[in-house]
């Protein structure tokens, strides 16, 4: 995101305005309202998944979950988009934190279904890919899940921990790979060389 600039909405005008365009129990449709951009709001969301406002914690799970649910990645840049403004946002890393799964089946019968810090749920697969990064300095891996529209949560490390634990081993495009299946597909980790045999 660019510098931060004025911005005519605050937190609060957003907050109104998502809660009228808010209709039943899904998400908005913001993919398809196109306003105006009206500048950057000083709203950040940590690795964490902590959100920020002006520097402060927000501490309203209801208003976390509200901006969550009208969040919209376009290009590399966050926005909070309602059916009249959008204004841009800061995201350290991932805007969601997957802090939780549950597993049914094994193996290429697996499902992983991944609940979220704002109570969003994914199921691994196809649609929802999981996909690992790896730390250039300590080699540390950082997994992602594809939970809705381009915005993904990081996997937090005890579910990564226990994910690990369903794992197999597994031939991508002639090299082992350690890694997940759900959903019908495989989700290449780590290459299985890195791994001790076991």
């Amino acid at each position: 995101m660019s510098a931060q600039n004025p911005v005519t909405p605050s937190a609060e005008s957003i907050a109104e305005a998502a809660r009228a365009a808010k209709k039943g129990r899904g998400l908005p449709p913001v993919h398809a309202w196109t306003p105006p951009f009206c500048g950057d709001l000083d709203i950040r969301i940590a690795r964490d998944g902590t959100w920020f406002y002006l520097g402060t914690p927000i501490g309203r799970p209801e208003l976390v979950k509200l901006f969550a649910s009208i969040l919209r990645k376009d290009g590399d840049e966050y926005f909070l988009v309602t059916p009249v403004e959008k204004v841009g946002i800061t995201v350290d890393d991932a805007p969601f934190v997957a802090v939780d799964f549950e597993a049914e089946g094994q193996g290429r019968d697996q499902l992983l279904t991944f609940t979220t810090n704002v109570g969003d749920h994914a199921a691994a697969g196809p649609e929802h890919p999981i996909r690992v990064e790896r730390d250039a300095g300590t080699g540390e891996p950082a997994p992602y899940v594809l939970v809705r529209d381009r915005l993904e949560a990081l996997i937090d490390r005890k579910s990564f921990y226990r994910l690990v634990e369903r794992g197999s081993r597994e031939e991508v495009e002639g090299r082992r790979w350690f890694g997940l299946w759900s959903g019908g597909a495989f989700f290449p980790v780590i290459p299985a060389e890195e791994l001790p045999e076991g």
